[in-house]
């Protein structure tokens, strides 16, 4: 296998036709007209309120080729164009072909919190001795998936792929693409409660990755998630520090921007690990990546490299400062258990006063009123001293808080609110969905930062 898409195996892939064009291969896929880079191949989709279709002329410009579900096309002289049935599963083809013609193995992680991390880790460590081939960023659901597929040189020797979720049946549908050969599963927690129902499903959609791998390594500590693996038959790889486990983490001290502990393994093999990222649960995708590590043959130094070379993923528990103040900033996303983690690391590192700049924990559904309820009662009973409330949830919510309470209608508002309250010595939690861009709390002169891709939890 060579790192080009060849033609025949496009056409293989997707049962397409050649409308007009030469006999080519491609360097890669691309969806996007905008940055379509010589010699890719452009797969243009439909949305809501979107048709790729209508930018085909313009990709056709510097792309190579295209795939189309429209036969009746006008051909461009010099560029291959191919008539599929629908170019959103050619995509999905595509990639599955390409997987099945790979002999690397695939891992597979999901989970409700700590996806992202937990592959960087993995990639960290297995790229020690192996050439990986990871998702992109957070490109994890069923089209950034096939994408990172499509990337591929074919040279790999394993793949970290990460699959997202919030729907029942999408973990299956990424499987069916990348057929993995160990899975991961990091925790399952309350998130995208508006398209699962309810948290039984939530599990139940992340664990439907058991019917394509024959090892999985899991959290230990998460008993509803050990509860739902009971009936496979497969290998179980625990990790954990409550609860006895293969890989655990013992003598852990936390600190401000990292943490250290003793890495230990069933066999009695152990090692101390300085982690340079911080929080109690990042130990825990430390393990999950220790785990897998043990799967394929990973020795204690390799896995110490890697873990204590990766200083962590941007826009996820970042300690900054910030006029005075010492600030975490967890600004990708947010769900009801990643906000108790995060309000827990703004106690433990707490320094004069506490302030929480929240906002939104978005696709909740008709659980989103008491999920906030929820998370400000226990904001109180932990002693937040100031609450930021963002967005019409949280300032619904936020008239339960005992605390000093400041309520804005946006991360902007918020960011003034903030510039007006804190004061040295300060510890500050900024946190909420993606869709409420907390980032802009911090952004330098208010101005907003670059934001990454969209995808799924």
């Amino acid at each position: 296998m060579t790192g080009t898409l060849t033609l025949d195996g496009i056409l293989k892939a997707t049962g397409g036709k050649i409308l007009c064009g030469p006999q080519r291969d491609f360097s890669g896929l691309s969806i996007d007209s905008r940055t379509i880079r010589d010699g890719e191949l452009f797969v243009p989709l439909k949305g809501a309120n979107f048709d790729g279709h209508d930018f085909l002329y313009e990709a056709l410009r510097v792309g190579s080729g295209a795939l189309v579900n429209n036969p009746h096309v006008e051909p461009v002289a010099g560029k291959t164009i191919i008539s599929v049935a629908n170019t959103l599963s050619s995509l999905q083809s595509i990639a599955r072909y390409l997987r099945l013609k790979a002999k690397a193995p695939v891992i597979g992680i999901t989970g409700t919190n700590g996806k992202t991390t937990t592959k960087e880790l993995v990639s960290s460590i297995l790229g020690q001795s192996h050439k990986v081939l990871k998702t992109y960023g957070n490109l994890n659901n069923h089209i950034g998936l096939p994408l990172c597929i499509s990337r591929m040189d074919g040279d790999e020797t394993v793949m970290v792929l990460e699959m997202g979720s919030n729907a029942e049946g999408d973990i299956k549908l990424l499987c069916d693409i990348a057929r993995p050969d160990f899975a991961v599963v990091t925790n399952v927690g309350p998130a995208h409660l508006e398209g699962f129902g309810n948290l039984e499903t939530v599990r139940k959609t992340d664990l439907e990755i058991l019917e394509y791998v024959k090892t999985v390594a899991l959290n230990a500590d998460d008993f509803f998630l050990v509860d739902g693996v009971r009936g496979f038959v497969g290998k179980i790889q625990r990790y954990g520090i409550e609860s006895d486990a293969d890989v655990r983490a013992a003598d852990i001290e936390l600190g401000d921007r990292g943490s250290r502990f003793t890495l230990r393994f069933a066999d009695g093999r152990k090692i101390r690990v300085d982690l340079g990222i911080a929080g109690r649960f990042n130990i825990y995708n430390a393990l999950a990546a220790a785990s897998v590590s043990e799967e394929f043959g990973i020795g204690l130094d390799d896995i110490k490299r890697g873990l204590e070379s990766f200083r962590g993923v941007p826009m996820r528990l970042e300690i900054k400062e910030f006029f005075g103040g010492l600030v975490i900033s967890d600004v990708y996303n947010a769900n009801p258990a990643s906000m108790e983690e995060a309000i827990k690391e703004l106690i433990r590192l707490k320094r004069d006063r506490t302030i929480a700049v929240l906002g939104d924990m978005l696709e909740l559904g008709r659980y989103a009123e008491d999920a906030h309820d929820k998370l400000v009662r226990r904001m109180s009973e932990l002693g937040i001293d100031v609450f930021i409330a963002v967005g019409p949830e949280m300032t619904k919510a936020s008239y339960g808080f005992s605390g000093i309470c400041h309520r804005a209608d946006d991360s902007v508002s918020a960011r003034s609110l903030l510039l007006s309250t804190c004061r040295d010595g300060d510890t500050i939690l900024v946190k909420g969905s993606r869709g409420m861009h907390m980032e802009k709390v911090l952004a330098e002169n208010g101005d907003p930062v670059a934001q990454e891709g969209e995808s799924v939890l």
